[in-house]
């Protein structure tokens, strides 16, 4: 059997000179990255391609032919709709050892910068609100599966990696190996999705409080619940028809609103007019996520995830009212606003923090540095001082990116 590597040829060519005549368990593995590992009924190794620290990091699988490539084909569909997944990489099979024992087959995915594991990010100091943000970011995703389609099968922390996102978290799929694509889902499909969610979050969970280290008083199924609760409310706000009063001119508009807010573009609704019970009916038909994310994009070019996005978009709406008039072009003060504010916030990391934190997050945390200085001080502390001060006694010890603390 001859060794095959199916998948993007620039990729293929990082990953070819591996060690895949052995198996997973016997390879290496640096422990800072073996830190970013989740829990897998899989054998799993995080490796770099080369010693450089700033190196691309893949995580490789072993598991048979037939699952990797199919999770391979619903990672490829899933990136092309841009849904918040891990990127694939390559399939490799037809592995030997040095014996001529056939190896299993390996799917191969890139790590995604600045995320990790549940288990990481619950083990350390969380507030209340930090938990209820990691719920909310889970049920985000799962809605956003199921509005494309996708049947994920096995929803679960372990098979999720979190991002700072703002004050919140961002929630990505990392393993799909028995989702499904529909053309849509059925209430009965969902609403299984949403069983096997719940169970796999309440007993993660207890097993974080059978370990000890789960927040103190916090209960896993009423957590569990949690996440069902928030589903479900936004499952409503997009798919549920809304009942409108006809004579506000304004009901619409806020109406769409509250679904940007929510972080969706509206592409397609339905409007009709009850005559005789004077009540407007709005029905979202089309949405897409990424509101705020595709906005900042197409104005500054910037990739951020959406509360990051929602958050800089705040900043520098404030710096337009502030440094500009009606007639000034938006691109060009989208200009001003990245060379004076944004870049030279980002910019001022010094070399030995750099890699800490992923650059939009820094830029809201100063943002948030800030107004608690100026909340201290009874006066605004300004940008500058901010910066400084975030970056001297805060920035050390910020790890989103796995790195160890200073002592």
């Amino acid at each position: 059997m001859t060794l095959r590597i199916t998948g993007f040829g620039e990729e293929i060519a990082a990953i070819s000179g591996l060690p895949w005549n052995q198996p997973l368990e016997e390879w290496p593995e640096d422990p800072a990255l073996a830190e970013k590992r989740g829990i897998s009924r899989h054998v799993v190794r995080l490796i770099r391609v080369t010693d450089e620290p700033d190196s691309e990091i893949y995580a490789v699988k072993e598991t048979v032919s037939e699952f990797a490539n199919r999770e391979y084909a619903a990672l490829r569909e899933l990136r092309r709709l841009q849904a918040p997944s891990v990127d694939p990489i390559a399939v490799v099979e037809g592995r030997k050892d040095i014996n001529g024992e056939e190896l299993p087959c390996v799917l191969a995915t890139r790590f995604l910068p600045y995320s990790l594991p549940y288990r990481v990010v619950l083990s350390g100091a969380l507030s209340p609100h930090d938990i209820l943000n990691m719920a909310n970011a889970l049920a985000l995703l799962l809605v956003r599966l199921h509005l494309l389609g996708f049947w994920w099968g096995d929803c679960s922390l372990s098979n999720t990696l979190f991002r700072r996102d703002a004050e919140g978290f961002a929630a990505y799929l990392v393993d799909a190996e028995t989702g499904e694509f529909q053309k849509t889902l059925s209430d009965g499909q969902r609403e299984h999705d949403l069983d096997i969610a719940h169970f796999n979050v309440a007993a993660e969970l207890e097993d974080l409080a059978l370990s000890g280290v789960l927040y103190p008083g916090m209960d896993p199924v009423r957590a569990s619940d949690t996440v069902m609760k928030r589903y479900r409310r936004l499952w409503a706000a997009l798919r549920d028809p809304q009942s409108l009063d006809p004579t506000d001119r304004r009901a619409v508009e806020r109406a769409m609103r509250q679904l940007h807010d929510l972080g969706f573009a509206v592409e397609e609704v339905s409007i009709a007019i009850d005559g005789d019970n004077k009540v407007l009916k709005f029905q979202p038909k089309l949405v897409a996520a990424g509101y705020h994310t595709n906005r900042l994009r197409e104005l500054m070019g910037l990739e951020t995830e959406e509360l990051q996005a929602k958050r800089i978009l705040a900043s520098f709406d404030r710096y337009r009212a502030r440094e500009s008039n009606l007639s000034t072009n938006v691109n060009e003060v989208a200009f001003k606003w990245l060379t004076e504010i944004f870049n030279p916030i980002v910019n001022s990391v010094p070399a030995e923090h750099l890699g800490r934190v992923e650059p939009a997050q820094l830029f809201h945390e100063v943002l948030e540095h800030r107004w608690y200085l100026s909340e201290a001080a009874g006066h605004d502390v300004g940008l500058d001082l901010a910066c400084k001060t975030y970056i001297s006694e805060v920035l050390p010890y910020r790890r989103d990116s796995g790195i160890e603390l200073v002592e």
